[in-house]
């Protein structure tokens, strides 16, 4: 299975930066106006992922998390902004690999998980303003006594194929030559269970979501997250398509009158501060003066 995995550092780059593989719009990408569509239906497409705390599925199968409050929120929003009689929110389950083929074939209007906001998806989608700030680090085995970045030299590092993850890392591995291998996964849960079994040194992912991926395993004492970043910090926000700027306007509006809401920090204190499900222990992560400026300004 691992030999499945294992790929060449290069091949795995060239799939995250290939503009004609998930980035490129194609015949095939919707071009209807999606707030005609929404006033016709009265549905909002929200594309969702399994990244506690931003967006998951509980264990009575409803879908929850901090993206998805927002959303919902910003969905209150749009119906006013649209003076629509009622607004309905559609759930789509989104891969880290496919979400940017679901905003091009129409199949999610909005994608509401963490996407991290960086120049080259922003030449193929639109981001709202952010709602979450975030750095890249690797997390591993406290046996291996990974203590840091330059421990990973001839190592294998997990990855998770359409996130920036992927370059970042390619990118540090020259540049640092440090000869790293990179395992390609699909989702980061899977990739976070490649470390816990040994299979793989690290793993390269957002330092919150590793943060509570580290919290849920049960046994926090047994991992090491890198003291040093990867990335400087970057900026998530929900994507919308790039041929359809007017509802990327709409979108933006209504999400910054959600961070002006006085609900905004009991919002994040649900996700960030409180314990919820899979997650006894609660993040303990206080909204970064960064942030909060962010809010602010928008």
């Amino acid at each position: 299975m691992l030999n499945f995995l294992l790929t060449g550092f290069f091949s795995a780059a060239l799939f995250f930066l290939s503009p004609l593989s998930a980035f490129a719009q194609t015949d095939q990408t919707y071009k209807g106006s999606t707030i005609e569509r929404i006033k016709e239906t009265r549905i909002l497409r929200i594309g969702y992922g399994l990244d506690p705390p931003f967006s998951y599925k509980q264990l009575d199968g409803q879908i929850v998390g901090y993206s998805i409050d927002l959303c919902r929120a910003m969905a209150e929003e749009m119906r006013a902004m649209l003076d629509l009689p009622e607004l309905s929110v559609e759930l789509v389950q989104r891969t880290p690999a496919n979400r940017i083929q679901l905003l091009n074939d129409g199949g999610m209007d909005i994608e509401c998980n963490a996407s991290t906001n960086v120049a080259d998806r922003r030449k193929v989608v639109f981001f709202t303003p952010p709602h979450f700030i975030a750095q890249t680090r690797v997390v591993s085995l406290a046996r291996n006594n990974i203590n840091g970045l330059d421990d990973l030299r001839g190592k294998s590092v997990a990855v998770v194929l359409g996130t920036v993850n992927v370059s970042q890392i390619l990118q540090l591995s020259r540049e640092r030559k440090l000869g790293l291998v990179s395992v390609a996964v699909n989702e980061v849960r899977e990739a976070f269970e490649l470390v816990k079994a040994g299979r793989v040194s690290a793993f390269a992912m957002d330092d919150v979501l590793i943060r509570n991926l580290i919290g849920q395993s049960g046994n926090p004492d047994d991992y090491v997250v890198s003291a040093e970043a990867i990335s400087e910090p970057q900026p998530y926000g929900f994507m919308t398509r790039i041929n359809d700027p007017e509802f990327a306007e709409l979108a933006a509006t209504a999400l910054r009158g959600v961070f002006r809401r006085p609900q905004m920090q009991e919002i994040y204190d649900r996700w960030f501060m409180q314990p919820f499900e899979g997650s006894p222990q609660g993040l303990n992560l206080p909204m970064s003066d960064e942030l909060k400026a962010s809010f602010a300004t928008q």
